[in-house]
């Protein structure tokens, strides 16, 4: 390799003193980023913000088939638990959790439900008390809270370009067929180039695994709708894309 050869996909060490990772819900960072936490637990600073991890004006009087399928029944609070659930897995994980008062989109009608630029006026102070250096946020695939969450972090990199900021594939969502290159093709034209990042992780599945299984609530809606077991003991890898403007001269990639 020439010596002037650039290392593309390089992580600079100093750029994950302090991370911030954005979950839409209690479970996602965990199970995008989860080997992330671990291997930051142990030499840095780590916040994850869930976006939508706020109580709903009301509850349904028949609790979502989500919620039923995880055990809740007429007047539980739901999302107590799982924040109870969040604090036991990222003790675990060893990150900070944070909770914003987005209700999860199954709670509202389409309406009701947040718009990007409302969560990110939010997020911002939620994710800049914390003075990161890199921040984490999901591809954004499938789920309205997902999407959300990513065009959220999209606002808030526009105006805060001096961060180093990556996305995590949303676990479960990725596999459906196509969405991930969709994700990766609308950020492409949108000179906003996602390029895999070498981003060192522990390969602590178990440890991982273990914090997953802290969503005990969430854990029957995952088996059946994203084949949960089936994808760990795959070992589907976490994969990270860094967000930087096109090399200087490839812009023209974009008209091909």
């Amino acid at each position: 390799m020439p010596i002037d050869q650039p290392m593309w996909g390089q992580v600079e060490p100093e750029s994950l003193a302090r991370i911030v990772v954005l979950s839409p819900h209690f479970d996602d960072a965990a199970m995008g980023a989860g080997q992330l936490l671990i291997r930051q637990a142990g030499s840095a600073e780590t916040t994850v913000i869930t976006v939508f991890g706020g109580v709903p004006p009301v509850y349904p009087a028949e609790p979502t088939e989500w919620d039923a399928l995880g055990g809740f029944g007429p007047g539980d609070d739901v999302v107590s638990a799982r924040r109870r659930e969040d604090q036991a897995a990222m003790e675990l994980l060893g990150a900070r959790p944070v909770w914003l008062d987005f209700p999860d989109h199954q709670y509202l009608d389409p309406a009701e439900r947040a718009a990007p630029s409302e969560v990110a006026a939010v997020l911002e102070g939620a994710v800049f008390e914390r003075d990161p250096t890199a921040v984490f946020a999901p591809m954004g695939l499938a789920n309205p809270d997902h999407v959300v969450t990513h065009e959220a972090a999209l606002l808030l990199r526009q105006a805060h370009p001096e961060l180093s900021w990556y996305c995590y594939e949303d676990q479960g969502y990725k596999h459906l067929p196509g969405l991930l290159a969709w994700r990766v093709a609308k950020l492409f034209r949108a000179m906003v180039w996602p390029t895999p990042a070498a981003v060192p992780v522990a390969a602590d599945t178990e440890r991982k695994r273990r914090a997953i299984w802290c969503y005990a609530s969430q854990i029957p809606p995952l088996e059946r709708d994203h084949g949960l077991t089936e994808r760990l003991e795959a070992g589907v890898p976490e994969q990270f894309w860094r967000l930087l403007p096109p090399p200087p001269g490839w812009e023209a990639l974009v008209e091909v």
